[in-house]
């Protein structure tokens, strides 16, 4: 344990504030325990290793990122008034994390792990989650834990065609690039990017840049480790392959035929391994059989078989060639009672997308220590159990629901119209899964999107693609199944459209010690996708080639107008009195927004009518008097010298004795009544006082 505090800065190739590892202070039981510093922010990173129990067969590491409400100088919203379930925010940084702290741990190391990451003081200028890897990593660094080598994450965005490392948030608003680049000293590892149509070279220019600043965070993790002292737990695998070769006498040879009988059918193909398994069970005696340790080692061979495959005979074990995409199928207007909907199904994967558009009161909420505001377009993404055959409680969505969700959403978000005053909410069900269901919920919800009207600018598609590092040299697969992912050594998916990419996210499980991915490699996988894009698009341009013209005739409709600031107290009257009988008797949603010149309402209506009869409403209310111009009025008070009529909602002007007749009349009594409707020219508006003059000369015959 560290018992004496030190301060370290990081190295960094720019940033806007410098960055400080304190160690030695703060969290001491913990195996490991930084605070990582910016300016004001700080966030505790701490590490807990709890020794093994039994043979998982993989790593069970976990990792919970919290912001304290605290941190920010706000209370928590809410009835209980504390921290509690973590949003979604808070998830997709420590999926961020995860993601990139996974591959640097030593196979065969299945200890559990536990990395808490707190940020304790907020600073409106800093992104946590560009500390949150670097944090985590020193944690690691000066622990016991056997991690292979250093991590470390930088924020790489492109503001004013610039490439800028850490920016402030308010720069990295007018960023068309954010990109998070996650590396050792020797590989890319995690990639994660949202992007506005950004070009291919363009994304390698940032990756490699990251990648470059990353190198000089590495050399300061590696010198933490060696100044702790503290000396790192071994794993031994010696017997691992001893085991695995004696395995492999029984299991290679029929998992070999059955990979290469090419059998399209995840399910048909899962049969014939299991055959193959407790064909050899049923070999052993009872007391010899190791149901866990066959599971693994069988999970092993299946991995060596499927890489063989590739690299002998250039066969994937569904039959395709490397670069070949599953058959594709694209249906619209499935689902007739919604807005719009898309039907998408690649190979055994299928996602059912559908669109849901509405108003102001539909926004999200959101409410976090530094995260609030409110949201006008949601994705959400389901992934049952009988997507993939299996058995699963139908709770809340997983960590993974919630980072495709958003992989999907910010691949859409570049080609959504701006300043719409719609909220728009797509939901992806994923009715069957062999691989890759997130970039299938990007395809289904862009043409959705086209279905339901909503003028996007292009449509969109994505692809996952994978990579086999055997023999030294790597081998790319487009379109990769479950299979592919699992087995694998990584999963990258890219989506965009024909003019650029929108988004990309990287996860590897690579063997650090004997692969790598280098930027060589990721251009090369980029290229490859770039055509599956294009591919997929063409298929999809069969179906849908463009948004609707319209909307569709159950879908709600949502207008604006700019109204005069001034009238904005008419338009909502006394208590809400107009704007609250508006509503009732149109059955439209209204919402004011003030502007520095003007103000916006927007109408929002179950339908084409009821809009035009709130616009109508509108307008008379919101409508300015003109001189010479002649109203419907109602008479609301009378005098000696004349009547007040109320011309237009909430005004009234005086129609004085003198502007009702050619002839001078000696009375009003009997001429007129309280409530008579009756025609009036706006004659007057008095310079000083405002008051309007009215008459009705002219207006009437004898």
């Amino acid at each position: 344990m560290i018992t004496k505090k030190t301060i370290h800065k990081v190295p960094q190739k720019e940033g806007f504030m410098d960055i400080t590892i304190e160690v030695g202070e703060l969290a001491g039981q913990a195996d490991g325990s930084v605070v990582v510093r910016s300016g004001n922010a700080m966030l505790l990173a701490t590490v807990v290793e709890r020794e093994e129990t039994e043979n998982l067969g993989f790593l069970p590491l976990s990792v919970d990122y919290q912001e304290k409400f605290y941190a920010a100088g706000k209370i928590p919203g809410g009835f209980l008034k504390r921290e509690g379930k973590a949003s979604e925010h808070e998830i997709l940084i420590s999926r961020l994390v995860d993601r990139a702290l996974r591959p640097c741990f030593p196979k065969g190391y299945n200890h559990a792990v536990q990395v808490t990451l707190w940020l304790i003081s907020a600073d409106k200028h800093v992104s946590a989650d560009t500390l949150a890897i670097l944090g985590a990593s020193a944690a690691l660094s000066i622990s016991h834990i056997p991690v292979d080598m250093p991590v470390s994450g930088v924020r790489v965005a492109r503001i004013d065609g610039r490439l800028c490392l850490n920016p402030i948030n308010s720069d990295l608003k007018k960023a068309d690039m954010d990109l998070m680049v996650a590396a050792t000293p020797s590989s890319i590892i995690m990639l994660e990017g949202k992007m506005k149509e950004v070009g291919e070279k363009d994304v390698l220019e940032a990756i490699a840049y990251g990648y470059e600043a990353i190198q000089m965070h590495c050399d300061l993790l590696q010198a933490l480790a060696a100044q702790s002292g503290i000396q790192k737990a071994a794993v031994d695998q010696a017997q691992e392959d001893v085991l695995l070769e004696a395995y492999e006498k029984h299991f290679y040879a029929p998992c070999y035929e059955i990979a290469k009988s090419g059998m399209q059918s995840k399910k048909a193909r899962n049969k014939a391994f299991e055959k193959v398994r407790q064909a050899y069970v049923a070999t052993l005696a009872e007391e010899d059989r190791k149901d866990d340790e066959i599971d693994m080692y069988f999970t092993s061979i299946r991995k060596k078989v499927m890489t063989d495959l590739l690299v002998k005979e250039g066969k994937r074990i569904d039959g395709r060639g490397t670069e070949d995409i599953r058959q594709i199928s694209t249906i619209v207007d499935y689902i007739p009672s919604a807005h719009g909907s898309a039907l998408f199904t690649r190979g055994e994967t299928q996602s059912l997308a559908t669109v849901t558009l509405g108003g102001k009161l539909d926004e999200q909420l959101l409410d976090g220590a530094t995260v609030s505001g409110y949201s006008k377009i949601m994705l959400h993404y389901n992934f049952p159990g009988f997507s993939t055959g299996e058995i699963k409680p139908a709770r809340g969505p997983a960590r993974r629901e919630i980072g495709h969700a958003a992989l999907a959403l910010n691949s859409l978000k570049p080609v959504l119209p701006e300043n719409d005053p719609k909220t728009i909410r797509i939901v992806s069900e994923i009715l069957e899964s062999n691989g890759s269901s997130s970039m299938a919920t990007v395809a289904s919800s862009s043409a959705a999107l086209a279905d339901a009207g909503v003028p996007i600018k292009r449509l969109v598609a994505g692809i996952a693609m994978g990579s086999i590092l055997a023999e030294d040299r790597p081998i790319i697969l487009s379109d990769i199944s479950g299979d592919e992912d699992y087995f694998g050594n990584m999963d990258f998916k890219i989506a965009g459209t024909e003019q650029g990419f929108n988004a990309i996210q990287l996860d590897t499980k690579l063997d650090l010690k004997n692969q790598k991915l280098d930027i060589e490699t990721v251009d090369m996988i980029v290229r490859q996708a770039q055509k599956g894009i294009m591919y997929i698009l063409k298929k999809i341009n069969l179906v849908i080639a463009e948004p609707r013209q319209s909307y569709k005739p159950h879908a709600p409709i949502t207008s604006t107008l700019q109204i005069d600031k001034t009238k904005i107290g008419a338009l909502i009257g006394p208590g809400g009195k107009v704007i609250k009988d508006i509503q009732e008797s149109t059955k439209a949603n209204l919402d004011i927004a003030e502007k520095s010149e003007y103000a916006v309402v927007t109408v929002f209506a179950p339908n084409q009518e009821a809009s035009n009869r709130a616009i109508e409403r509108i307008k008379s209310i919101t409508a300015v008097p003109v001189i010479g111009q002649t109203y419907q009025g109602k008479i609301k008070n009378i005098q000696d010298f004349g009547v007040f009529v109320e011309f237009m909602p909430g005004k009234d002007g005086l129609l004085h004795i003198s502007e009702m007749s050619e002839e001078k009349l000696d009375t009003l009594e009997g001429l007129f009544e309280i409530g008579q409707e009756i025609e009036v020219k706006l004659i007057k508006i008095h310079a000083k006082t405002g008051k309007f003059g009215l008459s009705i000369l002219g207006l009437y015959k004898d």
